[in-house]
């Protein structure tokens, strides 16, 4: 490689990484008027906090690994993110994948997890990959988030009924087995905390929306519970201060190991991220989020915060949209609500410990609520079948299985539909040769006996290239056959290989197969895979218009019916 060409690229690296950095014009307007930023982060804190300790103890690690996360991901993601108003810590879909990592590698090896899908998203970030999304289909995303909201309200299902001692895999399986221990001992207490909080949230939520009602109601069943010295479980002590947990599990064996489920949470924090970030941008004026960037940003979050004992961290959706809601303006307020709940940590952590687990199972319960946009969803199964199916498929895999199995499956799912609806697309139909060109009639009479023409309409690949080149192998009593190709859209090599195996077909049964029409990038598979058998030369079957392929047409009927003497 010339020095040149290593210098150049060199600099398109160096203009890559730079177009992912932060730049100090994004903060100018916050500097100028913060007041709307500092107040949508205080909401957000507000409504961050139950969150963020309800799924630190989902996953097993505990309130503080929730708390940590929302404040060290919270930091790096709102400076090195790609949307401005992108809120980011522990959510749900990540607490869904966590807890099976959780349960066969311990709390370390979570941490380890996190430190290498972070590093994972660095790269997917420098490739690129980000734009991907847009081609996510919306189908898949309404059934994984429906999928979600019901895992993790079956995931709350012990805390809420009192069961600390559920077994199962799968969350369906434990929430089975709390629902049974319940029953055995049953006691009202527990699931009456839960559901008064779930209700206080989705009631008054609806009835004022802007006050933090999962706030307000965790508050009232903490103090409720202290008063009458109710008998529920708690939160427990969590620490004053964030600390950095050993690093020495960290060995090459690890790594190996880990590699799968680290690839498997880079995969859901990539697309939950920038999910959220496209929320962002049609709920925000005039906002754009870099989905390259947003990618660099949160593989940051994810490299941080496991250095001081956080979970695998993501944008969250439901955090986000009340900060966009809440009247953010620029990246202070994601900022500001990461701060905030770092100051709850150190002064507050007392208070902290006391919150009934069953009042976090209610705030979770409730969420699941709101996760789900039934307005989407009625809209996509009145939309047709295929879409229903492949919405059931995600959100049915999602439940029973893994999130980005449940993603797999639906984008192959929707692949194979789309395949099906372009195949179906494609159409071959005879044309009549009055409307080609204008000829005499007794000329016509002649052509009309002895050529006939086709279009071929739509993509000529694997999946529809069978099902109509092999009726022209059918065609009999003619000399000639033009095939119009001018709006074929696509060929691959199984669509020129078909159409070999009819040209060669036809000519072996003395029919002469002309092409019009086509594009030149359609041409080359052709030629590549010889598609004509004839020891003419290929270019007398190939024309730029159909008037050409006629005249060529006429004469070789002629030749053909002239007698020789």
């Amino acid at each position: 490689m010339s020095e040149p060409t290593k210098r150049t690229r060199t600099n398109d690296a160096l203009r890559a990484v730079s177009a992912l950095l932060p730049r100090w014009s994004e903060w100018k307007p916050a500097l100028r008027a913060p007041g709307s930023d500092l107040l949508a982060g205080l909401i957000v804190a507000l409504v961050a906090l139950p969150l963020a300790l309800g799924f630190g103890v989902s996953t097993g690690l505990g309130a503080a690994a929730g708390l940590t996360t929302a404040i060290i991901a919270g930091v790096v993601a709102a400076v090195f993110g790609g949307s401005r108003f992108q809120v980011s810590g522990p959510t749900g879909a990540m607490t869904v994948v966590l807890v099976p990592i959780v349960a066969e590698y311990g709390p370390t090896g979570v941490l380890a997890v996190g430190l290498l899908a972070g590093i994972i998203l660095l790269v997917l970030a420098v490739a690129g990959i980000g734009r991907a999304v847009r081609y996510m289909p919306a189908p898949v995303i309404e059934g994984f988030t429906a999928g979600i909201a019901v895992v993790i309200a079956l995931q709350q299902v012990p805390s809420a009924l009192g069961i600390t001692d559920a077994e199962g895999d799968k969350v369906w399986q434990s929430a089975f087995d709390a629902v049974r221990s319940f029953v055995a001992h049953a006691s009202i207490l527990t699931p009456a905390v839960a559901i008064a909080v779930a209700i206080v949230m989705l009631v008054g939520g609806r009835l004022a929306p802007k006050i933090p009602f999962s706030l307000v109601a965790v508050a009232a069943a903490t103090v409720a519970t202290q008063l009458f010295d109710l008998d529920i479980a708690r939160i427990g002590t969590i620490p004053s201060s964030l600390s950095a947990p050993s690093l020495g599990f960290f060995h090459l064996g690890d790594v190996t190991a880990l590699l799968a489920p680290a690839c498997a949470v880079a995969a859901l924090a990539a697309l939950e991220s920038l999910l959220s970030a496209t929320a962002a941008d049609s709920m925000g004026v005039g906002a754009r989020h870099n989905p390259d960037r947003e990618l660099f940003g949160q593989g940051l979050a994810n490299i941080a915060a496991p250095l001081f004992g956080g979970i695998p961290a993501t944008g969250a959706i439901a955090r986000t949209a009340v900060n966009v809601r809440s009247g953010a303006r620029t990246r202070l307020a994601a900022l500001t609500h990461a701060v905030i709940l770092a100051v709850i940590m150190y002064s507050a952590a007392g208070l902290v410990a006391d919150i009934p687990l069953a009042a976090l199972a209610g705030v979770l319960l409730a969420t699941t609520v709101r996760m789900v946009e039934t307005a989407s969803i009625r809209a996509i199964t009145r939309a047709g079948r295929g879409d229903t199916v492949v919405m059931a498929a995600t959100f049915l895999v999602t439940v029973v299985f893994d999130l980005v199995t449940a993603v797999a499956v639906g984008v192959g799912f929707a692949a194979v539909l789309a395949l099906r609806a372009v195949a179906r697309s494609a159409t071959v139909e005879q044309v009549p040769l009055n409307t080609l060109d204008a000829v005499s009639k007794e000329e016509g009479d002649l052509l009309r006996e002895h050529i006939v023409a086709y279009r071929i309409d739509g993509a000529l690949f694997f999946g529809a290239a069978h099902s109509f080149l092999l009726e022209l192998a059918d065609v009999s009593d003619v000399k000639v056959v033009i095939l119009r190709m001018s709006r074929v859209t696509t060929i691959d090599a199984t669509g020129a290989m078909v159409l070999k195996d009819t040209i060669t077909e036809l000519e072996h049964r003395h029919i002469t197969v002309l092409i019009s029409g086509a594009k030149p990038e359609h041409l080359r598979p052709l030629a590549a895979l010889g598609v004509f058998t004839t020891k003419d030369d290929d270019a007398r079957h190939v024309f730029d218009t159909t008037p050409q392929a006629i005249a060529c047409a006429r004469t070789l009927v002629t030749e053909a019916t002239t007698p020789r003497g």
